[in-house]
């Protein structure tokens, strides 16, 4: 394996280690027993707009790096057909039977986001990813290229991440302060972390070491674009669903800055369109 492929191995190591702390972290036995239990009211608000009838009902999604398909599982129950995907096969196996537990209408593959088109083997009228994502990826153009694929005409890719700003910051500080020392634009080399700490546990990861890309804002869009997706809205957010440096303060919409909340965007969501009319039949998969 190349470098690269190695560095995403190692992740993947990590990610299946993390999953047990993050069911019991994010509750996720209680959401699934809980049948109006739903985390992605805010998102679906920000889609409403580009989606017919301003609702997922009746519509097939796929869910790409949904970990363990808590999002997916909240997106059937608003009436989506779903199908999460994600690279680890522990976090897919805690979806599986989560899904299983809340009687969704949602299934879980196996496979990174590339690999996910050949998997799958048919389109969507939504792809969605959300929250801590990109950084995973080395290659946003190979990312951009599967969101196209994996779309039917005319169909809607959404996402809600964390602005790249955000991850630019010192996550150490004691103070209010906003101090950047981390990259902004993408470098050769990612960054290695060693720390092997999960925001969900404070203990150690047996896989301690992860690598991390960084991606601007022009990366983002251009990758998308690149393959002829149209951006139909671009949104900046001042609360986040988590906390990257620990100056953030609770509020009733998620973490916020303390003071002067206007200095920084925390996240970001944008909706693009695939070219074409969604109700035409929708395009042979290249292969």
């Amino acid at each position: 394996m190349d470098q690269v492929q190695d560095q995403i191995e190692a992740n993947r190591a990590n990610w299946d280690e993390r999953v047990a702390d993050h069911v019991a972290a994010y509750g996720a036995v209680e959401f699934a027993d809980h049948p109006t239990a739903n985390r992605v009211q805010f998102e679906a608000e920000l889609m409403a707009p580009h989606l017919p009838g301003g609702s997922v009902a009746g519509l097939d999604l796929v869910h790409l790096q949904c970990h363990i398909g808590i999002d997916s599982i909240s997106f059937a129950r608003l009436g989506a057909h779903v199908v999460g995907v994600d690279f680890s096969g522990e976090a897919i196996n805690a979806a599986k039977e989560l899904a299983g537990r809340a009687g969704a209408d949602a299934t879980f593959v196996k496979g990174t986001n590339e690999e996910a088109p050949d998997l799958l083997g048919r389109q969507f009228d939504v792809v969605f990813t959300s929250v801590g994502v990109l950084a995973w990826l080395p290659d946003l153009r190979g990312w951009a290229r599967a969101v196209d694929r994996l779309l039917k005409p005319g169909g809607l890719f959404f996402i809600y991440e964390a602005h790249p700003m955000v991850m630019t910051l010192q996550y150490d500080r004691t103070d209010d302060d906003l101090v950047v020392t981390e990259p902004y634009f993408g470098t050769n080399e990612p960054q290695r972390n060693e720390h092997g700490i999960s925001y969900a546990s404070a203990d150690s990861a047996t896989q301690r070491t992860t690598y991390e890309w960084p991606h601007s804002l022009d990366e983002i869009m251009t990758s998308l674009l690149d393959v002829g997706l149209t951006i139909e809205s671009f949104h900046e957010h001042t609360h986040m669903p988590w906390k990257p440096i620990p100056s953030l303060v609770e509020t009733d919409k998620g973490f916020a800055l303390p003071s002067g909340r206007e200095r920084m965007p925390l996240m970001f969501s944008l909706a693009a369109r695939k070219q074409g009319d969604r109700h035409a039949p929708a395009l042979p998969l290249p292969g």
